[in-house]
């Protein structure tokens, strides 16, 4: 976990979500669980509890105070369209009558606003709703791409589950004492430290997610305050023509897993996750969050550099790379049925502006390119 937080740190920008930190956390906490000569501590399985706790209260709650359309229950009109990262079942998800949409965003408030609490209930309540909340991310991970985000809450929710009803009971001898002294002494330091993020969660200007300390040892969490009504994506084309005119024929670089080519169903990558894709998305709503690093990214474009083209799932110049490189902002939406049947496209795209005009390598002081 020592150097995963230091890759963590140093990437900024690239390492900045949500479930970096949560995953810092879960691994610290894991530590704690023991080997197989001792059972789990009770403290720190109170800890995991304490975790999963704000991962889900706290996105509630966010919800809940923020886009309007999460009190009207209309978010998941929008919301399968708009997702950052869409999946391959997404299309559909977002093609479903809209009062089950509603049904979808009523169903999530009970489980992130209410469940919660039941965490702390004597078994098998507590059980129960772990499985809802396991329920509950197995619905997202079906209807998108949220990196390790649903899979690590997954394993968050199965450490409540009581499985002794399955396998029995089987007693394990009492931890050392120095084990015991640390685990104590542990969870007051997280109690303590729980004082920001409690803070937060009662805050009317609630952050979405936020670490207190470089170490992300006891952060708070949250996900989609406001869900997005329009979809707009940045495509990025090239040319090898030096002086672009009316005919210059421009070509598109293919991403892994954003939206680009009408006709292509997004894949499923998630857990795997996709940082200059969803770093894209958010270069798309506005350019500020895209200004520390979408010029280097072009520049690398136009030197060809390898790492970078490794990034994407394709290069229209695999030979030699582009004189010019241009991005152009285009909105996005879902095709209807009939669309689809008549056209094989998943998405509709209409030209909004120029992102960035055509750009190319400073010239060498030789002349040379």
């Amino acid at each position: 976990m020592g150097l995963y937080l230091s890759i963590v740190n140093v990437g900024q920008t690239w390492y900045s979500f949500g479930w970096e930190s949560l995953l810092l956390e879960t691994g610290l906490l894991a530590v704690l669980l023991g080997n197989d000569d001792t059972g789990p501590p009770v403290l720190v399985l109170f800890l995991l509890r304490w975790l999963l706790f704000r991962v889900e209260f706290g996105a509630g709650l966010i919800k809940i105070r923020g886009d309007p359309c999460w009190r009207n229950l209309t978010c998941l009109y929008h919301h399968h369209e708009t997702q950052p990262m869409p999946g391959p079942l997404s299309w559909f998800f977002h093609h479903l009558p809209r009062p089950l949409h509603r049904v979808e965003a009523a169903a999530n408030h009970v489980v992130q606003l209410f469940v919660p609490f039941l965490l702390f209930t004597p078994q098998p309540v507590a059980t129960a709703a772990a499985c809802l909340m396991v329920a509950t991310q197995l619905w997202l991970v079906l209807s998108g791409n949220f990196a390790w985000l649903n899979w690590l809450t997954i394993v968050l929710a199965l450490s409540v589950v009581d499985a002794s009803p399955l396998v029995g009971e089987h007693p394990q001898p009492d931890p050392p004492l120095w084990y015991v002294v640390v685990v104590v002494a542990f969870t007051a330091f997280v109690l303590v430290r729980s004082y920001r993020p409690v803070r937060n969660l009662f805050s009317r200007n609630q952050a979405m997610n936020r670490s207190y300390d470089p170490y992300h040892l006891v952060n708070s969490y949250g996900a989609f305050g406001t869900v997005g009504r329009i979809r707009d994506e940045i495509v990025i084309e090239g040319t090898d023509e030096p002086v672009p005119r009316e005919g210059t024929v421009w070509r598109e670089y293919g991403f892994r897993g954003k939206p680009g080519d009408p006709r292509r169903l997004p894949r499923q990558f998630a857990p795997y996750h996709l940082r200059l894709d969803w770093l894209m998305w958010f270069a798309a709503l506005s350019p500020g969050y895209a200004r520390e690093w979408f010029g280097p990214f072009v520049e690398r474009l136009l030197d060809g550099d390898r790492d970078t083209l490794r990034l994407l799932a394709h290069n229209p110049f695999p030979d030699a790379p582009p004189v010019l490189v241009r991005a152009r902002l285009y909105r996005y939406r879902y095709t209807t049925w009939r669309e689809l049947r008549e056209t094989g496209a998943w998405w509709h795209r209409t030209l909004v502006r120029e992102y960035l005009p055509p750009i190319r390598l400073r010239e060498p002081a030789d002349g040379s390119r």
